[in-house]
Order: structure tokens, then C-alpha cells, then sequence
């Protein structure tokens, strides 16, 4: 019995570890982005004179921060946002006192119309260009892994599963999507392909070519759950052994490749993973390790696991591409543009009801989930892939025309550039105040709809 409770125990334990885990890494992304978000704001302001009162990373109540000439700098205790106070100007904090007084000039009311735009869209284009700089980086640093679409044999097709719904067989080879040839598995399933209205996909099947549609109905399901992943494609090589497992005991390791499981051939590393878990009893496997074959007997662990990670993007034919300092930022370019085009192109769908809101649009939880599944399969790599992301997308999300967002004062702004005055303070603030009742009702939407996704 005591060692039962001590296993309760750790088990606990580990759970709340895991969750305080994903609470920092998802605070430690939203407070980068919330913070070079803000710093554009601020800079822009300076910039052209004009007197910023707050910086403040999350929102009040004011945990700590300092002084420092006519500006506060501080951190909020709701790590969820943040905001620059710029004198002068109608925000989030309702201030109107400075409406009875004339302009002065270091007030945002004071400054030319083009002044104020750029200031206003600064935080949105210095998420883009954070966005820019850490693909940037990233390609520098650790080049490009791309799987050539030549040393994809086929493709494995679970029972029931949407690829089997749209008409997809295993062995399947794909070459096209959308009519396009492409050198690279990776580009099949590019957020621009995947968000694309008439998705359509080229393959090769018993020797002779055919299109396959994927049909409006399954759109939803695409956007929810993965559709074609690389774990469709990996072959059934072994990257890792857990210590003490089935897998380690029977003398399996890196780099063994399943042959058979049963008699049963293996081709595919999601074949060997169902077929494990729906088997019963031991299992005989064929392995082949260097070419040399041989016999094991393994008998799985109660929920059906032998204790093997799957192959590495290397270990699946993947190679690594060495990318000089322009062709870094070339391609750092495009893989902005192409999450940019993406993640619009997804919002359009949403927006004309072409695929559903509540199954698509992720809040708090979804987004904290998500990170730590990125960090967590890759590490550091993954947690700044996730964060560029998650960069262009507050950045489009801060530039659609809703009230007390960029995207709102930006259109009065232009408003005011075309009309040549700006509207009354009172159409201001009850705009704001919309805005307000908007972005709550959007934020008790998406963390009541994370919620129902938790069971």
C-alpha cells in the first residue's frame, strides 16, 4: 500500500509539473510577442515626439516596474496583453480629461494623420517583423529540413480516417496539390495549400495518375484534426528506446527497422503503431538492422506500447539544406508570406461560413496546448516556430477594423484622412466601448470552446 501511495503521489506530482510547464512556456511566448507588440507602439511614439505615459506588459493591476523620465514601465498581473498609454489619445483606459484642454504638442491628438497611422500600426508590423526575424534565424542557424517528395515511397491510409473519407488508399504516392508538382512532402501540406477553397491533390496509384478532391464537408474536419502528416509517410524506424521498456528488454534500438509484425507486413510507422495497440497477446516482429534480419518476441505494456519513438525527419529521408545569410532571409521572407496568406485565408473561410468558427478558432488554452506540444517535440526549435506563428497571427488579429483594436483606430484614422476631421469623442468612446463588449464576448467564445474541447 505505501507503495502504491508514493506512485499516486509522483503521478500527481508530475501531472501539476506538466501543467505549470505549460503555463510557462505558453506566458514566456505571449509575453515576447506582447512585448515587441508594445515596443513598436512605443518607439513610433517617441519617434515623432510624442509623450508615452504607460508601458505596460499585461494588463493592471501594476505588479512592478520603475520610472524613467514621463513614462512607467511595468508589468501587469494579467499576463493575457498589454498596452502603451500615449498622451493625448483616446485607448483602453477611457481617459478623456485631456478633452477639455487644447492640443498640446506632445500629445498623439496633435500630430498629422500619417504620424498617427504609423504609430498605430507599428506594434502590428513589428510582430511581422519579429515573425521575419526568427524564420530568419532559424534557417541560418539550423538550415532546412525538407523531405524530397522523390523519397516519399507511399502513403499510409488508417481505416476510417479523413484521408480514407476523401479517397485516399495506402500506397498512394503523391506528387501535386492544387495542380502543382512539388519538389517537397512539406509543401503538400503548407498552411496556403491547406486553406485553399478548392483543395485537390495529384497522386499516382497503381501506376496511373488521378486527382483526388477533398470535398467542402470535410474542410471543418481538416482545419481540427491532422490531415496528412508526416507520420502518414515515416517508415517504421526506431529514433529512440525507452529504459526499461518491452522494446529495450527484447534488445530492440535505435535505428532497427520493423520488417513484420505477426507475419504481417510493415511498411509504414502509423501501420506498426495500430497495429500494435489493436493486437492482443505478444507479438513477433521481423527487425532489420543493417541489413540483417532477425526475430523478437515483445509483449506490449497494459496500454499496448512497446517503449519506441518514431524516426527523426533524417531517419525518414529528409536532408538538411545549408542556407547562406540571403538565402536565409529569403527564405525567412517567404515562409512570413506564406503563414501571412494562410492564417487570412483561414479567417476568410471562417468569416464567410465556409468552415466552421467554433471548431477553428482556439483561445488561451488551445493556444497554450499547441505550444507545448511544438515545444515539446522540438525543443527550442519548436517553441520559436510556434512563436513566429502565433506573431503574424495577433498581428492580423490587431489589424481587423474592430473597435479598441489597431485595426479600429486605424480606421478612424483614414476616416479622418479622407473626410478631413475626425469623429466626435463620443462616437470614439462608444466605439471603444463596442469594441470592448466585442473582444469579451470573443474572449468567454474561444475559453468556454477550449473547454467543451477538453472532454
Amino acid at each position: 500500500m505505501p507503495k502504491l501511495e508514493i506512485t499516486q503521489e509522483l503521478f500527481v506530482n508530475m501531472e501539476v509539473f506538466e501543467l505549470l510547464k505549460t503555463i510557462l512556456i505558453f506566458v514566456g511566448a505571449l509575453m515576447i510577442l506582447v512585448f515587441i507588440h508594445e515596443l513598436g507602439h512605443f518607439l513610433a511614439a517617441k519617434l515623432f515626439g510624442m509623450r508615452v505615459e504607460r508601458f505596460s506588459v499585461g494588463f493592471p493591476p501594476r505588479i512592478w516596474g520603475f520610472q524613467k523620465g514621463d513614462t512607467d514601465y511595468c508589468i501587469g498581473a494579467t499576463p493575457l496583453g498589454g498596452y502603451v498609454k500615449i498622451s493625448g489619445m483616446v485607448d483602453e483606459s477611457m481617459d478623456t480629461e485631456h478633452l477639455a484642454q487644447e492640443p498640446q504638442p506632445w500629445e498623439y491628438r496633435s500630430k498629422p494623420v500619417w504620424q498617427r497611422m504609423v504609430v498605430i500600426t507599428a506594434g502590428v508590423i513589428f510582430n511581422m517583423i519579429l515573425a521575419f526575424f526568427i524564420y530568419t534565424g532559424m534557417n541560418w542557424s539550423q538550415g532546412k529540413l525538407s523531405l524530397p517528395i522523390d523519397r516519399v515511397e507511399g502513403l499510409y491510409v488508417p481505416e476510417g480516417s479523413l484521408l480514407e473519407q476523401v479517397g485516399f488508399q495506402t500506397d498512394d504516392q503523391i506528387y501535386g496539390v492544387n495542380g502543382n508538382r512539388v519538389d517537397a512532402f512539406e509543401d503538400l501540406v503548407s498552411i496556403s495549400q491547406i486553406t485553399s477553397s478548392n483543395l485537390n491533390y495529384q497522386i499516382v496509384r497503381n501506376g496511373s495518375s488521378m486527382d483526388i478532391s477533398v470535398p467542402s464537408s470535410i474542410l471543418d474536419s481538416l482545419q481540427e484534426q491532422s490531415f496528412l502528416h508526416g507520420m502518414h509517410v515515416y517508415p517504421p524506424i526506431i529514433s529512440s528506446v525507452a529504459l526499461g521498456s518491452p522494446a529495450e528488454n527484447a534488445g530492440l534500438k535505435a535505428g532497427d527497422r520493423f520488417v513484420s509484425a505477426n507475419a504481417t507486413s510493415i511498411n509504414y510507422w502509423l501501420q506498426l503503431t495500430e497495429y500494435i495497440r489493436s493486437s492482443t497477446g505478444d507479438i513477433a516482429f521481423i527487425i532489420d538492422r543493417n541489413g540483417d534480419q532477425f526475430e523478437v518476441l515483445i509483449t506490449p505494456n497494459d496500454d499496448r506500447t512497446i517503449g519506441i519513438a518514431m524516426p527523426s525527419l533524417a531517419q525518414s529521408g529528409a536532408e538538411s539544406i545549408d542556407l547562406g545569410f540571403i538565402a536565409s532571409i529569403e527564405e525567412g521572407w517567404n515562409q512570413v508570406a506564406e503563414q501571412t496568406m494562410g492564417i487570412i485565408g483561414g479567417f476568410s473561410r471562417m468569416f464567410s461560413g465556409d468552415i466552421s468558427v467554433r471548431q477553428n478558432l482556439g483561445g488561451p488554452i488551445a493556444i497554450a496546448s499547441l505550444t507545448k506540444q511544438a515545444t515539446d517535440q522540438a525543443g527550442w526549435i519548436g517553441f520559436w516556430e510556434i512563436t513566429a506563428l502565433l506573431s503574424i497571427t495577433l498581428a492580423i488579429m490587431n489589424i481587423l477594423p474592430i473597435p479598441a483594436l489597431d485595426g479600429g483606430h486605424l480606421v478612424f484614422l483614414m476616416y479622418e484622412g479622407i473626410v478631413g476631421r475626425e469623429p466626435t469623442e463620443k462616437v470614439k468612446i462608444a466605439a471603444q466601448n463596442l469594441g470592448f463588449v466585442l473582444l469579451l464576448s470573443l474572449m468567454v467564445f474561444v475559453i468556454f470552446n477550449d473547454v467543451l474541447r477538453l472532454f
